[in-house]
């Protein structure tokens, strides 16, 4: 099923959600003024992966699983989802093993996402041959279309986000935490010129540092 456009159970946030006000969050204070307000706090965030998790699990926890993480901006949900993953492993009836592997798709400079992929790191990809990989990351096409050919035995995607956006290529990761309007959302590891990785929360830009 690689490349499968199936579409996962998502929790959507409407256009018209007017988010959570920040002064009821606890923030590094270096981003005060930097943000407008809380989209998906943290505690929501950690509860729809486990949920996720538990649908993976359910799905393809009959084998053993590789997970390939998107850095940069993949690392702290791929984190929170191996860690439920293992749990449920270990709290089952069979032992599923799990292994991960790190790539990196370089494609937004500043808030504009370029044309062009590129691809940096990760072990050599021929090792995925007859695995089932679980893809955890914001952009997935130019990597499906690199590992495919080493013909795992499936590919699913990962995603935490899915925005709304008009010029949308119709890729659908076929697990997906929230679909949000299309905002330029940073946190939880998702940057801006490197800023805001450290952001437990998913927050809104409203200024953009020098």
């Amino acid at each position: 099923e690689a490349g499968s456009s199936q579409q996962g159970l998502q929790e959507e946030i409407m256009d018209n959600w007017p988010g959570y006000d920040l002064n009821l969050f606890t923030y590094p204070q270096h981003y005060y003024g930097d943000l407008e307000y809380i989209l998906i706090p943290h505690g929501i965030i950690v509860d729809r992966i486990e949920r996720l998790a538990k649908d993976i699990m359910k799905d393809i926890g009959y084998s053993d699983i590789m997970v390939l993480c998107v850095l940069k901006g993949g690392y702290k949900f791929c984190a929170d989802l191996v860690e439920h993953l293992k749990n449920i492993s270990r709290n089952s009836d069979r032992f599923v093993s799990m292994k991960v592997d790190f790539i990196r798709l370089k494609s937004y400079r500043n808030d504009e996402s370029m044309g062009e992929m590129q691809i940096i790191g990760g072990d050599d990809l021929s090792t995925l041959a007859g695995k089932d990989v679980v893809g955890t990351g914001r952009t997935m096409n130019a990597l499906l279309s690199s590992i495919e050919k080493y013909k795992p035995n499936m590919i699913k995607v990962a995603s935490l986000l899915v925005k709304r956006q008009p010029r949308s290529d119709g890729f659908r990761p076929d697990y997906a935490g929230f679909e949000i309007p299309n905002l330029f959302v940073v946190g939880y590891a998702l940057d801006y010129n490197e800023y805001f990785r450290d952001l437990n929360v998913n927050g809104v830009l409203l200024c953009r540092p020098s």
